[in-house]
């Protein structure tokens, strides 16, 4: 446990960025993982749908410090290229 004022300040602070985190982190997952199960259904159409959301929730996640900016365009890089095969 926190001691000084300040370190138990932070540790509140880093509970609420922590929270604000995972529901980035979740939103990303689930749109990818979206993406990913209309690819193996080989849904064309839905599947360019849902790579829209998924660049949408890469990009925000990036843009809030949950992910790197090059793990952002890695994944977003990797989708399009699999949904580009179905092509």
């Amino acid at each position: 446990m926190p001691i000084t004022s300040s370190a138990k300040k932070a540790l509140r602070s880093s509970k609420r960025k922590r929270l604000v985190n995972l529901v980035s982190k979740e939103k990303m997952n689930k749109t990818v993982k979206a993406v990913k199960k209309l690819f193996v259904s080989k849904t064309k159409e839905g599947a360019k749908e849902a790579l829209v959301l998924a660049y949408k929730a890469l990009d925000k996640a990036a843009k809030k410090g949950v992910i790197k900016k090059n793990t952002a365009s890695r994944k977003k890089s990797r989708l399009a290229k699999a949904i580009k095969k179905l092509s």
